[in-house]
């Protein structure tokens, strides 16, 4: 995205790893005309640093392995992955949401997308496959991946064309607060450092994208996170379809003024379970099948 800030820049400085001599640059190698540039200085230290590490010692035919995590939130992330549709093109949020690419289930093909400029992420690099970790090649955790065969590299600016113009058909990412009606409070709790909401509010309101959102039933301190009405800044307004917890999964009416509606739950929880850990009613299905 670098060209389209320095477009609409009133000082473009570029740092160059390499300056040459006018002419020696091909036309057609030219990425942002001189026009937009006012100033050139040399970039004398050009290491591209790792921000989190992470490879894959896995066998599998894949590269990834299963078990991430246990308890609770496995049972979030295997029935997150049942949400994938085979030839989805689907963008993965910070935490749960990217460990549900591990159970994508047999004879299931999807495409993620990294709003950072990948589409076709592959699994985290595997050393003793000759996989090397690259800087650029990064997930929604900034944890390092590799591209599959086929994946395709571009800007920011066009990956949020591809978001903006409909192109991803889920999206699956965590949340704070859910209200009944859709809302989606996800990236801000006051007191704490705001690092910003990333592509968030930018997926949740896409045309025709599937909005999920994976987070435990109850805060840490056992306050609901689904309510009448978020008290957290929303990331976007009645947007979500489906809220899947550690103790069921709801399907969200954004018709109407929403309302929720408890279509599978847990093993071992009952709707009473359920009801004491809401904060706002919800209808519930019949039958009502367990969450797998």
């Amino acid at each position: 995205a670098n060209p389209d800030a320095a477009v609409a820049a009133k000082i473009c400085i570029v740092e160059a790893e390499h300056i040459v001599e006018v002419g020696e640059l091909d036309p057609d190698e030219v990425h942002l005309p001189g026009v937009y540039v006012d100033y050139v200085i040399h970039a004398s230290d050009n290491e591209k640093r790792i921000e989190r590490l992470r490879e894959s010692s896995s066998d599998e035919a894949n590269g990834r392995t299963n078990g991430v995590v246990s308890g609770p939130r496995e049972r979030i992330i295997r029935r997150a992955a049942q949400e994938f549709r085979d030839g989805m093109y689907v963008n993965l949020g910070i935490g749960m949401p990217t460990l549900a690419s591990n159970y994508v289930p047999d004879g299931i093909s999807i495409e993620l997308q990294a709003e950072n400029g990948l589409l076709g992420l592959g699994p985290y690099p595997n050393p003793s496959r000759g996989q090397k970790a690259d800087a650029d090649w990064i997930n929604a955790g900034k944890e390092t991946v590799t591209a599959n065969p086929g994946a395709s590299t571009f800007s920011s600016s066009e990956s949020f064309g591809m978001i903006r113009g409909g192109h991803v058909d889920l999206t699956i990412l965590g949340g704070l607060q859910c209200s009944s009606s859709g809302d989606l409070a996800s990236f801000f709790v006051p007191g704490k450092l705001l690092k910003g909401m990333g592509g968030a509010m930018d997926l949740v309101s896409a045309p025709g994208t599937r909005v999920v959102v994976t987070m435990d039933h109850t805060a840490k301190d056992g306050s609901p996170k689904i309510m009448e009405k978020c008290s957290l800044p929303l990331t976007g307004r009645g947007v979500v379809d489906t809220i899947i917890t550690d103790m069921g999964v709801f399907d969200c009416n954004k018709e109407n003024d929403g309302g929720l509606t408890l279509v599978e739950i847990a093993r071992g929880v009952t709707v009473d379970d359920v009801k004491a850990a809401t904060a706002c009613t919800f209808s519930v299905a019949d039958p009502l099948p367990f969450m797998d």
